[in-house]
């Protein structure tokens, strides 16, 4: 290990002041209301769906995951939030996230059976394929704790929720195989897939452990069938029992799909715990977080830094030193581009280059961050996008200065960057601005976002204002008169729902992030990610796309 000798950052931000304080009360009510949702997303589909599930012996889904970590460790829980705002249960009806298991690092996906008997809603089958990435991506392994009662065919129906413009859908019939698919890509990519079967796998359902590589049943409880018994009967004229047509033991004893049989669901997962140990899986590097120093500089300072409405301006280096080991940043061309901020740090000891936003972005603000995404992916070093941004400058002066050219420069450095890439949305992230600082159509690792971020195709205001021109242009070319009360109405209307689309929550409700978190956590949540991408080799790009020069 290198001593890092690189400067440290010095905080010019008064945490006594006035405004700050204002900013800190705003952020923890919003924590506070986040985290009074999550104690309702525990609940699953309701206590009553519990306490039944309990009285057949049945552990909550939390539950299961709990008992299958190893003790004491932390669960980075994936999109917690989905669904909110729709006529589905908040968190799609499953639990997914990373946590350790025999001290391996796993991706866990969990249907959760208090919801519709967790049957597989379009929000179940997203988080199930966006854990499936996290696997093959990061190179970990992948367990399934399944219980489903196949395709939720409600999904199909239009959303009477408060959201229902943004409900996710299915996709056709046809593309619904692709998970099955993916899940045989994991095996053939040597990452373990391990399945425990709770209760009825049904149809769909069954298919998630028929393409895992180990399947645990456990005794007068798992049931796994293409067809349950009446439409077996309805077929074939066939009359059976849950049992006796795909029950653990015949599982176990007959038709071989089962590779464990287990007392019961604390033996199951005991078992699982016990595949995975003996998993011939290392890291590819070794370091000790015990080694590493904090930053110079309280966490809980971070809570204070942004305003509701984000319009106060944050130097994006007082999030850095923060978040860094020992505060300490080298900063690359500090002198030139100014509102892009670039350097090297290390968090608990892994080296990273990180890109913070400190104003929209300008021609040579674009230039500098794609040279620097170059030379880190030269470098084989991962990449830490601190997302505060409106855009890209526009008009006259800045389309003679070539901005679309260097905005294609840095959305091609970004796009071809082959290093793992971490985003965190801390302010605003607005219209081509989101691409530019890898955004999660950009094959980011993770993308998280703090309580108070903002991501939209560009702020409420300026959406409103642009729509009331298109208007008063469209009255003046046919001549009409222009309605200037009722513009005032609309714009009010348009900036209100726009406001509302560009929350965290709504954004995170849509799986457009793997989840919100509490800004003092996020060195830790970044830590955590970091030695999750340590599972497969971190290797620059050996190529880029043409630049336009």
């Amino acid at each position: 290990m290198y001593k890092n000798i690189a400067p440290i950052l010095k905080s010019s931000i008064d945490v006594k002041a006035e405004s700050f304080l204002e900013n800190k009360d705003m952020m923890l009510e919003k924590i506070n209301e986040l985290q009074n949702l999550l104690d309702e997303v525990e609940l699953g589909g309701g206590q009553h769906h519990l306490d039944r599930l309990a009285a057949k012996g049945k552990l909550p889904v939390r539950e299961r995951i709990k008992n299958l970590l190893d003790n004491d460790t932390p669960f980075l829980e994936i999109s917690p939030f989905a669904a909110w705002g729709t006529s589905f249960t908040v968190g799609g009806g499953c639990v997914a996230g990373i946590g350790l298991v025999a001290g391996k690092e796993c991706v866990i996906f969990a249907n959760d059976p208090s919801v519709l008997g967790g049957a597989m809603t379009v929000y179940v089958w997203e988080k199930w394929m966006r854990c499936i990435q996290i696997a093959r991506e990061n190179r970990i392994p992948f367990i399934n704790l399944v219980e489903s009662a196949g395709a939720d065919l409600r999904g199909m129906q239009p959303d009477s929720g408060e959201n229902k413009a943004r409900q996710l859908v299915f996709p056709h019939f046809a593309e619904s195989g692709r998970s099955f698919y993916e899940m045989t890509e994991l095996s053939k990519l040597k990452i373990p897939v391990v399945s425990i079967v709770f209760g009825s796998s049904t149809a769909g359902g069954a298919y998630q452990p028929g393409m895992s590589d180990y399947n645990i049943f456990i005794k007068q409880q798992s049931k796994a069938f293409l067809a349950g018994p009446p439409l077996v009967q309805m077929a074939t004229g066939e009359i059976s029992d849950d049992e006796t047509l795909g029950g653990a033991e015949m599982h176990s004893k007959i038709s071989g799909f089962s590779d464990f049989l287990a007392e019961d669901e604390l033996d199951a997962l005991r078992m699982c715990r016990n595949v995975v140990a003996h998993l011939n899986i290392y890291k590819k590097s070794s370091f000790s977080i015990s080694a590493f120093k904090g930053p110079n500089y309280d966490p809980n300072d971070l809570l204070g830094l942004f305003s509701e409405d984000l319009k106060s301006p944050v130097d994006i280096r007082e999030v850095i030193m923060r978040v860094v080991d020992e505060s300490r940043f080298e900063e690359f061309k500090p002198l030139y581009g100014s509102t892009m901020v670039c350097g090297w740090a290390n968090v608990f000891g892994y080296p990273v280059g990180i890109i913070g936003n400190n104003g929209p972005i300008y021609p040579e603000s674009a230039e500098k961050s794609a040279s620097f995404i170059q030379l880190c992916n030269q470098s084989n070093i991962p990449l830490v996008f601190l997302h505060n941004v409106t855009g890209f400058l526009v008009g006259k002066d800045y389309e003679r200065q070539g901005i679309i050219k260097k905005g294609a420069q840095l959305i091609n450095a970004v796009s071809n960057s082959t290093v793992p890439h971490f985003s965190f949305i801390v302010g605003a992230s607005y219209g081509a601005g989101t691409y530019a600082m890898s955004g999660r159509a950009y094959n980011n690792r993770f993308i998280f976002t703090w309580p108070t971020a903002k991501i939209a195709v560009m702020g409420p205001k300026q959406f409103a204002g642009v729509m009331s021109l298109v208007r008063r242009a469209k009255a003046a070319r046919k001549g009409e008169k222009f309605d200037e009360k009722l513009d005032k109405q609309l714009v009010e209307l348009v900036e209100s729902a726009a406001e509302k689309e560009s929350v965290a929550l709504s954004a995170s409700s849509m799986l457009t992030d793997d989840g919100i978190i509490d800004p003092r956590e996020t060195r830790n949540v970044l830590g955590f990610c970091l030695s999750v991408a340590d599972n497969n080799e971190v290797k620059g790009a050996e190529s880029y796309g043409v630049f336009r020069l």
